[in-house]
């Protein structure tokens, strides 16, 4: 294996536009401490493995204070570290390390609600209603002859009524779970303590942020009736990552925050971004986020739930790349995050998951735009659907069944017992279990073997920094006649074009004068004066 020499950060304000962000899910990816729980040293002692897969910067989820009701989405301290992860000298050093490995690190940013624990909110359960303390949160009578009926008809997303009663009648609006009470972002204190929060980090270094359920901020006025409820229709007003037309989802006046924080990021050297989590009604209201005034990128996530077919995956990239031209901005790419099931299992489980995701994989990096790669992924790790009940941290679960656990289990990096390497030698504890099958997918086993996923990663990665069709900007998208489900286009640069190749078809397929294959998901066959393309394989291949 040959040893990457460490790339300076360079002054590109655009690095954005085509970078290879990877998704650090912090308690899950290294533990350096061996108490179970990844931290912000572990991350710091692996980075050079990042450096050496090829990506651009690292997206990390909250590791903010916090009684981690939510793994950290339940924010009681804005500007510090939890002890679980560290402290804020070890972000320090971390962030200095990646920064000299050439690393960009984006935080992830929760504003739409805090912690209960945060003193704001321990505040206005202290204080009486109308309060000054509780106008920072959205707080309100209920209904009845009492009020012991909630405000409105609001569903969590978790599961539930979007109410909580406090002990003098009132009622708390939390979208998530009762620990995570949501902001009022009409009053000035929360825009201005958000403001301040931003320059925090942007003050330590950071290059950018993920914001966290960016479309929730902003509440209808006078938070109408939905109209239907699980309780009523059996239908659910909002899954986790839904795209319905609700009142406290998408609302106009939202993006006045945003352009009041694009300032504050222009302000600071060396392309400081944000991208949005956000998901609205129309591909239109979700570019409404993206532009010189508002933020850099927000995920598109079509892509994500493009079926496993060549007519699904073309008519998601083709309405991607329109918007992304409609609004100057690049399209995020995303295959698996922290809050979905892994692809490999999402694309069949087993061998056919994993030779479909290593195909999609090549696709993805292959498309102009940024690109997002959750840990794990590089791997071929699929979602552990087996954990007990009893070991499940995800609040959603004990309300509506459902749990994001089994994308998050912590990532196999050598040996041959679990947790496989998660901590420190020795070290036998992981906040959740991994299973047995991961010891032939462990970044040790995987390293320097052929054809093994994490290797395609690197060489894919590797071809698209270099690539003149690939790297940078260069190059949009030249769709071919391939043949019945088969995917194929190309990206030119310099005196060279790249062709993209995906056999969806379900049989082996013939491809000719496409030039001389870089790198496939799959072993492939010379025929002729072309090549076979085995089932669920993609590959890359260049000509002048």
């Amino acid at each position: 294996m040959t040893a990457t020499t460490p790339t300076p950060l360079t002054s590109d304000d655009d690095w954005w536009r085509s970078a290879v962000v990877y998704q650090v899910y912090v308690r899950s990816f290294a533990d350096a401490n061996g108490d179970g729980v990844g931290d912000l040293q572990g991350i710091r002692e692996r980075l050079p493995y990042l450096r050496e897969l090829g990506v651009d910067a690292l997206w990390l989820t909250p590791f903010y204070t916090s009684p981690q009701v939510d793994a950290g989405y339940d924010v009681a301290d804005y500007r510090d570290v939890d002890p679980l992860f560290g402290s804020l000298a070890d972000f320090d050093a971390m962030i200095a390390g990646a920064h000299d490995l050439g690393l960009r690190i984006i935080v992830d940013l929760v504003p739409n609600h805090t912690s209960s624990a945060h003193p704001w909110f321990q505040a206005a359960l202290a204080a009486a209603p109308g309060s000054p303390e509780r106008e920072r949160y959205l707080f309100a009578d209920g209904k009845g002859a009492h009020g012991e009926l909630p405000p409105n008809d609001w569903e969590s997303i978790f599961g539930g009524p979007a109410w909580t009663r406090v002990p003098d009648g009132q009622w708390y609006l939390h979208l998530f779970d009762p620990a995570q009470p949501d902001l009022n972002w009409r009053h000035p204190e929360v825009r201005a303590e958000f403001e301040d929060v931003l320059r925090f980090w942007l003050d330590r270094g950071v290059d950018g942020f993920r914001i966290d359920v960016a479309h929730g901020m902003i509440k209808a006025e006078g938070l109408p009736d939905v109209g239907f409820s699980t309780m009523t229709t059996g239908q659910r007003q909002v899954e986790l990552l839904g795209k319905g037309r609700l009142p406290y989802f998408d609302q106009d006046e939202v993006h006045d925050i945003y352009r009041a924080w694009r300032p504050i990021l222009d302000s600071y050297p060396g392309g400081r971004m944000a991208v949005a989590e956000a998901w609205a009604e129309t591909p239109q209201r979700l570019a409404r986020y993206i532009g010189p005034d508002e933020l850099h990128q927000a995920f598109s996530f079509d892509f994500l739930d493009a079926t496993w077919s060549a007519d699904s995956f073309r008519k998601v990239i083709d309405t991607a790349l329109a918007e992304s031209t409609i609004v100057g901005a690049p399209t995020t790419w995303v295959l698996s995050n922290h809050d979905r099931q892994r692809h490999v299992t999402r694309y069949g489980d087993g061998e056919v998951g994993l030779r479909r995701a290593r195909a999609a994989a090549l696709l993805m990096l292959s498309l102009p735009g940024c690109a997002y790669v959750y840990q794990g992924e590089e791997l071929g790790l699929p979602e552990v659907l087996d954990l007990p009940d009893e070991l499940r941290q995800d609040p959603a679960f004990l309300r509506t069944g459902e749990s994001r656990d089994g994308c998050r289990v912590p990532i196999p990096w050598s040996g041959e017992l679990a947790p496989y390497g998660f901590g420190p030698h020795g070290s036998e504890l992981s906040w959740l279990p991994a299973p047995a099958t991961w010891r032939a997918l462990s970044v040790a086993a995987q390293t320097g073997v052929a054809g093994s996923t994490l290797e395609l990663y690197r060489a894919a990665l590797r071809i698209r920094r270099e690539h003149p069709a690939l790297a940078g900007t260069a190059g949009g998208v030249t769709w071919l006649e391939a043949g019945p489900g088969l995917l194929a286009f190309t990206r030119s640069g310099g005196d060279t074009t790249l062709t993209c190749v995906v056999n969806i078809s379900g049989a082996p397929a013939r491809v000719e004068g496409y030039g001389r294959p870089l790198v496939a998901s799959e072993e492939l066959t010379e025929q002729g004066s072309g090549h076979l393309l085995p089932v669920d394989c993609a590959a890359w291949f260049e000509r002048p």
